[in-house]
């Protein structure tokens, strides 16, 4: 039996809620792979920087570097801007360890009403490749004369040929393995308005698509694309988008297939050198906090692309079919897919689900 070694920042607001969820099933799945992991925590997040002036130690990134993944909560709080918490703690995780693809996978599970009228369960099963290291989020910049009338800020976005061409590259490769009919990968741009990062970013992606002729393409405007993810959101097979793009894309995706408390992602390192880590997109959620109503399922899903990225590819099977299941048969569900049920009324429902899929395998 392999063991994984799993950094877990639970972090923030229902972070530790859903954290501990995640992990259960985890542990529950992991032994269908022949597999087990170790969980170090680490108390990094807001309380952290209440106490310290930091959100984590200055060596902490060096502290993260030799596990195998990191599974991460929520980061946020109503008192800390959020500029602070994101480049205390999550960018320079991305950034550092060349969490190049963002993967945020949006899907319709039967058993979960889309707000979008008459749509089938499975009907939008979307994978958005969105760009994590650079583009818009690259923190690049600066402040001058602050606090006066003449106050400048200065925020470039950077566009590589190298980055562009990587994820853009990924998303055509998952494209085609995925084996559905009709593949394709939609370019999300706005090069109308960016004449020199975006058109890049075009040139990038014709010159790649060269590369997988059995691939369909669409290049859209990201306003257009919002609009074509909520008039025809069964159209996307698979989305490659800037960092920007991408961020605003999947928060709408989440909510298309039913609530932000599905919505699971990955920034993955696909060479494997440095630690990969999972997270939910709902965030820290501060309005809900102590109330055990937080659903878990987005961290859960988010253990299982850990899973999957690590290669145990039953026991990732196995929570997928477990949630499937729970949503398909009625089971518990929290008040933000209309149900009253607890956070670990769910994560416990999820844990029957494995063995209850495994038996009847």
């Amino acid at each position: 039996m392999k063991t994984f070694q799993i950094a877990v920042i639970a972090g923030d607001g229902i972070g530790p809620e859903v954290t501990r969820e995640a992990i259960q099933v985890a542990d529950t799945a992991a032994p269908l792979s022949q597999a087990k992991c170790e969980w170090t925590y680490f108390p990094w997040g807001t309380d952290y920087y209440f106490e310290h002036g930091r959100m984590a130690p200055a060596d902490y990134l060096d502290m993260l570097a030799p596990f195998d993944a990191i599974l991460l909560g929520a980061v946020g709080h109503p008192r800390v801007q959020d500029h602070v918490t994101l480049n205390g703690l999550l960018l320079p995780i991305r950034r550092r360890f060349d969490q190049f693809i963002c993967l945020r996978p949006s899907y319709l599970y039967d058993g979960v009403e889309s707000p979008l009228r008459d749509k089938a369960p499975g009907s939008i099963d979307i994978l958005v490749f969105r760009e994590n290291t650079e583009g818009e989020y690259a923190n690049v910049g600066g402040r001058v004369y602050q606090n006066s009338d003449h106050d400048v800020a200065i925020q470039t976005s950077v566009f590589t040929r190298r980055g562009c061409e990587r994820i853009i590259r990924a998303a055509f490769e998952r494209a085609q393995s995925r084996k559905r009919q009709g593949a394709k990968v939609s370019s999300i741009t706005k090069s109308n308005a960016q004449g020199y990062g975006m058109v890049l970013w075009d040139e990038c992606f014709t010159a790649v698509a060269r590369e997988f002729p059995g691939v369909a393409t669409e290049s859209l405007l990201i306003d257009r694309a919002v609009m074509e993810f909520v008039r025809r959101p069964e159209s996307f097979d698979v989305v490659v988008a800037s960092n920007l793009f991408g961020d605003i894309l999947t928060d709408l995706g989440a909510i298309v297939v039913g609530s932000m408390g599905l919505a699971a992602s990955g920034n993955i390192d696909p060479t494997r050198k440095c630690p990969s880590m999972f997270e939910p997109v709902h965030g820290s959620a501060p309005d809900i906090v102590g109330q055990g109503i937080a659903n878990p399922l987005a961290a859960i899903l988010s253990a299982a692309m850990m899973f999957e990225h690590l290669q145990l590819d039953v026991a990732a099977a196995a929570i997928h079919a477990a949630v499937a299941l729970v949503l398909r048969s009625g089971g518990p569900r929290t008040p933000d897919l209309g149900g009253r049920s607890k956070t670990a009324e769910v994560g416990a429902a999820v844990v029957r689900g494995i063995a209850t899929t495994q038996n009847s395998a």
